[in-house]
């Protein structure tokens, strides 16, 4: 009776074993498994992105997912660049308005 068990119980784990491996796409004969399914749609940034919009970009996770770390830092520093950058934009359209000599319809 004891032997009869080992043997179930051997069975079921090789069995979930190789579930397992199939679910994952390492055995080479389910390979349809592995693709990826896109029913999401795709994660967009405006052509001209600013502070705002990184701020409010959120990805979905996937099956092996992502490190949430590294993209929230990689999002953060690009969300301070931009907002630099359209703060130094501003300041120097707003310098060049003030320049002697030049209309303010010179100024784009």
């Amino acid at each position: 009776m004891n032997v009869f068990l080992v043997l179930v119980l051997v069975a079921a784990v090789v069995m979930v074993g190789l579930l397992a491996l199939a679910v994952a796409g390492r055995t080479g004969f389910a390979a349809p498994l592995s693709e990826p399914v896109r029913a999401l749609p795709p994660v967009l940034l405006p052509p001209v992105p600013e502070a705002g919009d990184v701020d409010a970009l959120r990805f979905s996770p996937g099956l092996r997912g992502y490190r949430m770390d590294q993209v929230d830092e990689v999002l953060e520093t690009l969300s301070g660049a931009l907002a630099e950058r359209d703060a130094e934009i501003a300041r120097l359209r707003q310098r060049a308005g003030r320049i002697p000599g030049e209309s303010a319809d010179d100024v784009v």
